[in-house]
């Protein structure tokens, strides 16, 4: 059977950016975006393109920052989405590579951060599971210091991001994806668990496990959709894909208050 023509719309570098602009993306901002190509529409030249918008909106002064995580760098015994025999785990963690910003492929976070990471540039955080990556004027300041023991609280870019008013945009993407809310995580109550991943020390590769704050999207899009309700937050359309446009310390100030509430602590051990 021939393949069936693409849905529309079509969207372009120009047209994405206009739509951008249009939605309240200002030049010169530091933006954290969360994003989905396939929920734009058919867009000629895929990623680039929207990379190339993205940085168009924000203008040469402004910051585009993406999560780029490598969640694969973990425990295999932790591992689900296939989980690996526990005769494997010990070869697996003697064997997987050192957390390299330069060459670690993100997983999980989409085509457009993988796109960002891997631009002429880009600056990536050192956390070996939950970087971030950023291209601008501003992305060397807000990727420095992501400690090894704080996936996404103060020592990670996420409270960097909040200090300089930062905003987010949700670009095609739901709250269940909005990692600022993990910022309010680490201003709470909460237990603590270890956590494991292989690094480049001055000694070599070591496999290290360190000991944080235990966190968790568990109830997120709950979380989105009273902030939603509750706060400003400006929503419109990016090509055929929903957006959402807000400040990371709105977001951070209503979940530390939401999630003392609604979730216990006690329902996950991280």
């Amino acid at each position: 059977m021939p393949t069936p023509p693409p849905t529309g719309p079509l969207c372009t570098r120009t047209s994405l950016a206009a739509d951008l602009r249009e939605l309240g993306v200002r030049p010169g901002e530091t933006l954290l975006v969360h994003s989905s190509l396939s929920a734009l529409g058919w867009v000629s030249g895929g990623q680039i393109a929207v990379v190339q918008s993205l940085l168009d909106a924000l203008g040469e002064i402004g910051t585009l920052v993406v999560p780029a995580q490598s969640s694969d760098n973990s425990d295999p015994a932790e591992w689900e989405n296939p989980p690996v025999p526990e005769s494997w785990w010990p070869e697996i963690r003697a064997s997987i590579p050192a957390y390299d910003p330069r060459t670690a492929p993100t997983r999980g976070v989409g085509v457009i951060p993988e796109t960002v990471r891997t631009w002429p540039g880009a600056v990536r955080s050192a956390h070996p599971q939950t970087s971030f990556a950023a291209i601008g004027p501003r992305a060397a300041a807000l990727m420095d210091g992501h400690a090894l023991d704080c996936r996404l609280g103060e020592r990670s870019p996420l409270a960097r991001l909040e200090e300089v008013h930062a905003r987010v945009l949700l670009l095609g993407a739901g709250f269940d994806s909005c990692t600022s809310f993990h910022l309010a995580e680490y201003r709470i109550p909460a237990p603590e668990v270890e956590n494991s991943f292989a690094v480049m020390t001055p000694e070599g590769r070591r496999w290290t496990t360190v000991r944080e704050r235990s966190i968790s999207d568990e109830r997120f899009d709950e979380l989105g959709a009273d902030f939603e309700r509750d706060r400003p937050v400006v929503r419109g359309k990016v090509g055929a894909a929903t957006a959402r446009l807000f400040p990371v310390a709105d977001a951070v100030a209503y979940a530390e208050r939401w999630l003392d509430i609604h979730r216990s602590r006690a329902e996950f051990a991280g």
